[in-house]
């Protein structure tokens, strides 16, 4: 019998419902907040208002897209964190009350685990990857290495030390004037770009870990710097700065990854989250399965931000394996208190 999950993910400033059918998904509808861009970062309190108006209207889209009642839903899954506490209780606040009147169970989802399990959707032109697996997980608010055993057992080797990479991204953006989110901005201007026009060091970290606070301050104070001579700085170079920041981070990514695989012995490489979308990104992992011999898993464009499809799919197998939240579940803005098994 087809078990049918139905996914909130409202973690951060995207309101978005899906419905999955075992492992194939029906629907993903997503709503964006454009209020946001005028202030170069999510407001948390705008983001929360904004997923109060947005919530229904996206949960009936997503039921009538893939064309099934809501009494034919098994369980709703939701994501419990991380994020912004104030958008993570409007969804699990409609998760219970949407478990509670049809008396289905409540699954609750890490955000983290749902990027890596985004691989495991079905895909009729690609096959998921095998376990163990290395899966490299970058986004705004995160920068990781795990060792994915199962769809539950995760072991991170790797982490940012203090700033991710989307977020390097976005704030490298910023000081170039590149609206928010400026992470697709610089991706757009790198194309055209010179990636050795401007040296900037590439941060140390101990082990697998990554440090980018440093790599933020060195743009920074070279874009002061040169803008004291030329005020046009930015405006003359903007395609080759972009391209120059984007190769760094990139670089710092892929040699840390490239360390992991080898101390590991894992060679099954999967990308997750936003900064997963990043075309160089995605370039330099192609090239790099040719050159080690990877075997490498590249998640579609849909599934690399916030999105209920992997909220969903996570569900699935959370409810094949029996695990159910409570009525009680709270959110949780860290990572470090979700459900990952040790």
């Amino acid at each position: 019998m087809a078990i049918y999950i139905l996914g909130i993910e409202s973690s951060c400033d995207d309101t978005s419902a899906a419905i999955i059918k075992d492992n194939v998904i029906l629907s993903n509808i997503i709503a964006n907040q454009d209020v946001h861009n005028n202030f170069g970062g999510v407001v948390p309190e705008l983001a929360s208002r904004a997923h109060q108006q947005n919530i229904v209207p996206v949960v009936e889209t997503a039921f009538k897209k893939a064309g099934i009642d809501k009494e034919q839903i098994n369980a709703i899954a939701f994501t419990r964190g991380p994020g912004l506490l104030g958008s993570l209780l409007v969804g699990i606040s409609f998760a219970k009350a949407f478990a509670l009147g049809l008396e289905i169970p409540l699954i609750e989802v890490d955000h983290l685990q749902a990027h890596i399990l985004s691989h495991f959707i079905h895909d009729e032109n690609k096959m998921p990857p095998s376990f163990p697996f290395l899966c490299l997980t970058v986004s705004g608010g995160h920068t990781q290495i795990e060792i994915i055993k199962d769809y539950f057992t995760f072991e991170k080797i790797g982490e940012t030390i203090d700033d991710a990479a989307g977020e390097t991204f976005d704030k490298a953006a910023k000081i170039l004037g590149i609206p928010y989110p400026g992470g697709p901005f610089i991706d757009k201007y790198a194309v055209s770009g010179n990636p050795k026009a401007f040296k900037l060091p590439i941060p140390k970290a101990e082990g697998f870990n990554f440090s980018f606070s440093g790599l933020k301050t060195s743009f920074l104070y070279m874009i002061r710097d040169n803008l004291k001579e030329n005020d046009k700085f930015i405006e003359e170079n903007i395609n080759d700065l972009s391209a120059s920041i984007q190769k760094t981070i990139i670089d710092t990514l892929m040699e840390k990854l490239i360390k992991a695989s080898a101390a590991t012995g894992i060679n099954t490489i999967a990308i997750a989250g936003g900064v997963s979308a990043n075309s160089e990104l995605r370039s330099r992992l192609k090239s790099e399965s040719i050159k080690r011999k990877w075997q490498v898993h590249i998640p579609e464009f849909q599934f690399c931000t916030d999105n209920a499809a992997m909220v969903a799919i996570a569900g699935y197998f959370k409810y094949k394996d029996n695990n159910f939240a409570e009525q009680n579940a709270v959110a949780y803005a860290r990572q470090g208190k979700g459900l990952r098994k040790p």
